[in-house]
């Protein structure tokens, strides 16, 4: 028979960040566990309040399936004699795997018949099995900070305070740290009193369901997500769509009950950010809007039980939020007192890095690596190249003021604020805003010029410095987030289609520092390992758009200078691929670059050309290599390959013509060049010695 299994894991309240990695852990390391020892069930899921995490598997077999392992030993030939009798090998093998001689089988295999040892091991039962089960599920989860409590050596997200496993009815016994399994769970801290003790698994999520706990995280997320809307719609409002904040409230409950409040409307003539942000950052509230999307003073909020004293509730939490929006109009009404640009040296006593100077010291290096990509992307705009170089001054200055001192997630924001509100122009506060743009995956990317040349400056001289004095991402390390504003400036440039030289921008950011850092790399080397660093978020970029792995290695490897190029690049070689002409284009660069590996050198000299074929391919490869030139400059990289592919007719003709490896050294070495020239044109798009045929 099956039985259904629960283990429940009890603890102090596990932060809600760490609830959803924990989750994922708790399902893959069942599943594993399940499928290595041999145990069919039903459904495995995994359950996680703030005070809980659960495994609950259906439908447990009792017993583990038979295994028969197939033990593969010597040849036929080399176990039974003539007579078919075993042989001393036979003997010796059957010995070292502890079944008779006599049990021996002899099987088939693609390199002939061998004998086989068939051992075969009987199920063991489900309940004597579970208890290390229990103990390598828990053992196994790991967490960002897991922490020691009392004088225990273990290590967790919270301590444990409870273990319940329950196998049917039966209790699964293990212990971790002194503390026994059994059959008792505790329900809501506050809206169920005492122990309460279970009698079998399948009365598990009921009972804690009466006791004011919702296990199942997604229908408790759900939960939420219905009630927070049908309260906004009953108060004639919207919520703010937010998945994020969403799921953390669901991990902060477990038994949610959404709610309305008020605030002063006085509070909505400051900025819209500047009451989002204590709303969702400090209190997880749900801010609201009318039908036209203008911000109500209202919000929605979730209680971790009943609907009992309600407006008691409401009351505390629009208290708290009042004292909140009132530190938030007072740092604005001061910061306005100070016009952002005198902030500006302010900057020169903030630390950006301690091997990288000052704040101030950054915002120098910005402007000069701004007005050097404007050059390089040949802007001669006026208005524009102001718009830069303003926006490049100022685009730190708000991190000295109050709001974002108190509300470090308005850095950006503020900024562009407080410069609309000193008069700065609209396209000025804009950039401001927009180069902390992207902030994280998914955000939304700059959408002014002048945005994403100070975005790509600011990101880069960030990732530069870091690589020059030591501070590169290591696994999962990376402190400066190098890896998020490499990947930004990639977005930027590929959506924004910005054409600058990578290499050649890394070398200005480093020149940039000059001597004011104690560079543990060369120029030379900080370009050799930054540019490195970005073809693997290239790699990323490319995979995630649906580009194969073989198309990608193709077009990095000979090269990612310039990223809208190179994305460019793998369109046409991913394009080419699904057409008739891609076999013959394939066809003629490996017979060519099979033999080109040979030459020494890659000087042609057409006198000594002695047969037609070889003439008309020389002929050929001259028009092509001028056309392709054209197809180059233009960008036209399909076209480009497609005028390569029409070399294969004459290609086919040169190999069956003539004989390239002849005694003549210098025709051999003539033959040789023209072929090396022919498969290093392909090479200034693509290497097609990558491409998976």
């Amino acid at each position: 028979m099956a039985k259904d299994f629960v283990l429940e894991i009890g603890t102090e309240e596990i932060p809600a960040r760490f609830m959803p990695s924990a989750i994922s852990q708790l399902k893959e390391i069942a599943g594993r566990w399940i499928t290595e020892n041999r145990l069919a069930c039903g459904e495995i899921a995994a359950y996680g309040t703030p005070r809980r995490l659960t495994v609950y598997i259906t439908g447990l077999a009792e017993e583990q399936e038979d295994f028969v392992d197939l033990i593969k030993g010597p040849s036929k030939k080399a176990s039974l004699d003539e007579n078919g009798n075993p042989t001393r090998a036979a003997e010796g093998f059957a010995r070292s795997q502890g079944v008779s001689v006599g049990d021996l089988i002899v099987q088939e295999t693609p390199n002939g018949e061998y004998v086989f040892a068939e051992k075969r091991q009987t199920g063991q039962k489900t309940a004597g099995i579970l208890p290390q089960f229990c103990l390598e599920l828990i053992n196994g989860l790991s967490f960002p900070k897991p922490m020691r409590w009392g004088y225990k050596e273990m290590r967790f997200a919270r301590p444990i305070r409870w273990l319940l496993a329950l196998f049917g009815n039966t209790v699964i016994p293990f212990e971790i740290e002194g503390l026994q399994s059994g059959r008792v769970t505790y329900g809501h801290r506050f809206l169920s009193q005492g122990p309460i003790e279970l009698y079998q698994a399948p009365d598990y999520l009921d009972r804690l369901r009466d006791a004011y706990v919702i296990v199942d995280h997604v229908e408790r997320r759900e939960r939420i997500r219905n009630q927070v809307v049908k309260v906004a719609e009953r108060e004639g409002a919207e919520v703010l769509p937010d998945e994020e904040l969403l799921e953390e409230v669901t991990h902060l409950l477990e038994y949610p009950t959404a709610l309305c409040g008020t605030f002063d409307r006085e509070y909505l003539r400051l900025p819209r950010e500047v009451l989002i942000t204590p709303m969702r950052e400090h209190q997880r509230y749900f801010p609201v809007v009318d039908s036209e999307g203008n911000l109500m003073n209202k919000f929605i909020t979730l209680r971790n039980g009943t609907d009992s004293f309600l407006d008691t509730v409401k009351e505390g939490n629009e208290k708290v939020l009042r004292a909140r929006l009132a530190d938030a109009e007072f740092f604005f009404e001061e910061d306005l007192k100070t016009p952002l640009r005198s902030n500006v040296a302010k900057l020169g006593k903030i630390v950006f890095q301690e091997s990288l100077g000052t704040v101030l010291e950054k915002v120098e290096r910005i402007g000069a690596l701004g007005r050097y990509l404007a050059a390089e992307m040949g802007i001669n705009d006026e208005n524009l190249l102001e718009d830069i170089e303003q926006g490049a001054y100022l685009c730190k200055a708000d991190l000295v003021t109050n709001m974002v001192y108190e509300f470090p997630e308005l850095q950006g924001i503020m900024g562009r604020e407080y410069a609309l509100r000193n008069g700065e122009k609209e396209s000025v506060a804009q950039a401001v805003f927009e180069h902390y743009l992207p902030r994280f995956s998914g955000d939304i990317l700059p959408e002014t010029t002048a945005g994403s040349i100070i975005s790509i400056a600011d990101k880069i001289d960030t990732i530069v410095g870091c690589f020059a004095v030591g501070i590169q991402p290591t696994g999962s390390q990376d402190p400066y987030a190098l890896r998020r504003q490499a990947l930004g400036i990639c977005h930027i440039a590929i959506e924004g289609k910005l054409n600058f030289s990578v290499n050649n921008l890394i070398e200005k950011a480093y020149q940039c520092y000059g001597d004011s850092i104690k560079a543990q790399l060369s120029a030379g080397e900080t370009v050799l390992e930054v540019t490195e660093f970005f073809k693997q978020r290239l790699k990323n970029i490319f995979a995630d758009r649906g580009f194969t792995y073989d198309v990608i290695d193709a077009v990095l490897s000979v090269g990612h200078d310039r990223l809208t190029d190179t994305l460019l690049r793998a369109e046409a070689l991913t394009n080419l691929r699904s057409q008739e002409i891609f076999g013959k284009l394939l066809t003629a660069y490996t017979r060519v670059s099979n033999l080109a590996k040979n030459a020494e050198s890659d000087d042609i000299a057409p006198d000594l050309f002695t047969e037609e074929v070889e003439k008309e391919l020389y002929a050929e490869f001259v028009k092509a290599k001028e056309e392709m030139k054209i197809y180059l400059e233009e960008k036209q990289y399909r076209q480009f390959l497609q005028r390569f592919a029409l070399l294969q007719q004459y290609i086919d003709n040169f190999f069956e013509g003539v004989m390239v490896m002849v005694d003549d050294e210098k025709i051999k070495h003539n033959r040789l060049a023209l072929l090396k020239n022919i498969a290093g044109l392909t090479r200034l798009v693509a290497d097609l010695t990558k491409i998976v045929a």
